[in-house]
């Protein structure tokens, strides 16, 4: 029975059922969503990580694959992280006390002279729908804010997103300051202007035009 409640949480969040309330999407009205199910789960005895691992983890990675793909776009995602955070409220008393553990802890924010978050917000979404702790950082962070985060919260990864040209600049000089003062600390990058030749060149680990990417690419050689 908790094998099906878990795959039917894992369909709501693909497909963004936030709850029994909303209307989105019209083919599952008036049924229950994320909220309820997590809920369920957790009243039946599911433990918090089987609910992280083997429902939410899955809805999103099965939105996040479709995203890459071209099949589904921004606001599909939107929803999927919507009926994501609305699970994990449920789980978070368990995420603080540590019964629930993460995959690592990821460290983003958009480098320093530029304002764009939209892409990055999306990454913040996938990142914790695939189980990692994320330190939002926001946007013009200056390579100092960075390291800062970074000595705060050891052994974790970092994601530096530019959207100008004229800003990538300053992305290199995060990616040396970084390294240079802790070295190991995995750095993945992205943002429209962006190549897997500027990624190398500059220094970092690991590029990625697509959320799904940098997910994949942490989990494979960060995550714990």
């Amino acid at each position: 029975m908790s094998e099906e409640l878990l795959q039917q949480l894992a369909v709501c969040v693909e497909r963004g059922k936030v709850n029994q309330a909303s209307p989105y999407p019209p083919d599952m009205k008036g049924q229950d969503g994320a909220d309820e199910l997590t809920r369920k789960a957790l009243d039946q005895g599911v433990s918090p990580n089987d609910v992280l691992e083997k429902a939410l983890i899955i809805g999103m990675g099965n939105i996040g694959k479709k995203f890459s793909a071209n099949q589904v776009f921004v606001p599909d995602v939107l929803m999927a992280a919507k009926a994501m955070t609305a699970a994990m409220g449920h789980l978070k008393p368990f995420l603080d006390s540590g019964q629930v553990k993460t995959r690592g802890t990821f460290v983003i924010g958009t480098v320093q002279g530029d304002l764009h978050d939209i892409g990055k917000n999306l990454v913040c979404m996938v990142m914790e729908g695939g189980g990692w702790k994320v330190v939002y950082l926001g946007v013009d962070v200056s390579p100092e804010k960075f390291l800062a985060a970074v000595q705060a919260n050891p052994g974790a990864a970092v994601g530096l997103s530019a959207l100008l040209t004229t800003t990538m600049v300053n992305m290199e000089k995060t990616v040396k300051l970084i390294k240079g003062e802790v070295p190991g600390t995995k750095v993945v990058v992205g943002g429209a202007p962006l190549t897997q030749e500027f990624a190398t060149k500059i220094g970092a680990d690991a590029y990625s035009p697509d959320p799904q990417g940098a997910l994949d690419y942490l989990n494979i050689n960060v995550a714990a």
